[in-house]
């Protein structure tokens, strides 16, 4: 991007000119060796909307090689999948793992900055954890690929990571390669009431609204600032001054620009309606409301303006704010052409049963009348999941070339009584319900004597 390279450029007094400039804290993740696997006589849900029965599929180069059937190489490992089913690995678009990890203590709370309300400068995943026991139980879950992001203490609460749920010593080594960069905000009561309380700005719900402008127009002019800098540099002017570098506007300045995607966390139909003018006033996009217990109000507008809505399936009525909310909530928001419904977690727990949520909003769907299958549901906490991160290129559904994120189900994963079997993430088997050496520990656990009951 060519405001941002001249603005690190600058910003880092280097001689940059004709240099490829690194990003800050880059991903280091490598996927794990793994060999050719062929899985046979299996029930496939393949994220596209499609469901093949008795079918195989191979991964090869930690990659989707074929669906549906095709040649094995000789030296491929044959998982007979009779009975179960196959679906791609699943992604969960809200998490606090990592920055609210396990055990939960004030020592390990640092996912809301609550030291004003715009905290656009801080990335969770300066406070990832990755020692956090939850991440093992989501993959024990089926969990690929997740993004971590800030509290909701904040109306800019900070930069989001997503990451592939993979052990390792450092969060950069489980970063996504190459997946675009989120930013939480958050609507309603949380600012309002964090902020209010300690009688700052903003206090009302009109006052959120009005500091997201000021944050915005401001954010208009560093990013006029910095174009006339560039302008002066290339038209030869010696004496032009770069801005000062900023942080907060560096971050602001990437949504404006498309690289940053907003998730905002919003309950109310109203004030998501509110949110979408004034991305139009200023001419950025919204990726995705988060929590909308409302959204089934507004599914047609969601859908026209490409928005996705990721959303609890039964989650209500703990506050005002999220006090009219229906179970057909997601099932709803999914009917649009165009649409997106996304079903996310919110919850360490709930990240291990994210199959057994998508389940409940398919069933409350169809109990409503509507027509929703499982090759439908599945994209829910797969494909969708993948849209909203800007990663369903590489990730979310089972196509050949994309990754190798595969889960294998004891059965029909819509069903409460069935667990995922067998977790590959870019073609590697990482975790095996039958075998205790695939069953990833943390450090934090290792140790630690486990209570043995009769």
């Amino acid at each position: 991007m060519r405001y941002l390279t001249s603005l690190f450029c600058s910003a880092a007094v280097l001689l940059c000119a004709g240099h490829a400039i690194a990003e800050p804290f880059p991903s280091t993740y490598q996927p794990l060796p793994s060999q050719p696997t062929l899985i046979t006589n299996a029930t496939i849900l393949t994220g596209t909307g499609e469901r093949l029965d008795s079918a195989s599929l191979l991964l090869a180069d930690g990659k989707v090689a074929w669906v549906g059937e095709g040649e094995a190489p000789a030296d491929a490992v044959t998982i007979d999948a009779q009975g179960r089913w196959v679906t791609p690995g699943i992604i969960d678009v809200h998490s606090h793992l990592g920055v609210y990890p396990s055990p939960s203590v004030d020592a390990h709370s640092d996912g809301n900055e609550m030291t004003g309300p715009v905290t656009a400068d801080v990335w969770a995943e300066h406070s990832v954890w990755p020692q956090d026991p939850g991440f093992a139980r989501a993959l024990a879950g089926g969990i690929t690929s997740l993004q971590v992001l800030p509290g909701s203490a904040n109306l800019f609460g900070g930069r989001g990571v997503t990451l592939k749920n993979i052990y390792s010593t450092s969060y950069q080594g489980m970063k996504f390669p190459g997946a675009p960069q989120g930013l939480k905000m958050a609507c309603g009561e949380n600012p309002k009431r964090v902020y209010g309380d300690r009688k700052q700005t903003p206090m009302t719900r009109m006052g959120n609204v009005a500091k997201y402008r000021a944050e915005w127009i401001a954010t208009q002019k560093y990013v006029a600032d910095w174009d006339k800098y560039e302008q002066q540099t290339a038209d030869g002017k010696q004496d032009a001054k770069a801005p000062i570098r900023d942080l907060k506007f560096e971050t602001l300045a990437g949504v404006l620009q498309g690289d940053i995607i907003i998730h905002m966390h919003c309950y109310r139909a109203d004030e998501m309606l509110t949110i979408l003018d004034m991305a139009e006033e200023f001419n950025y996009k919204v990726g995705t409301f988060h929590h909308g217990v409302e959204a089934y109000k507004i599914a047609d507008e969601l859908a026209e303006n490409g928005v996705c809505g990721a959303l609890w399936a039964d989650w209500w009525g703990f506050k005002m704010e999220a006090y009219d909310g229906i179970q057909e909530n997601i099932a709803i928001v999914d009917r649009p052409a165009g649409s997106c419904s996304v079903v996310h977690s919110d919850s360490s727990e709930g990240i291990q049963r994210l199959n057994q949520e998508a389940s409940k909003a398919m069933t409350r769907g169809q109990q409503a009348g509507m027509e929703i299958p499982e090759e439908r549901a599945i994209g829910w906490i797969t494909s969708n999941a993948a849209r909203s991160l800007g990663v369903a290129d590489r990730t979310g559904s089972l196509e050949p070339g994309k990754m190798g994120d595969v889960v294998l189900w004891s059965g029909n994963p819509f069903s409460v009584y069935t667990r995922a079997d067998q977790v590959f993430i870019d073609g590697a088997l990482v975790f095996d319900r039958n075998d205790p050496a695939l069953q990833p520990v943390s450090d934090f656990e290792l140790g630690q004597l486990q209570e043995v009951r009769p």
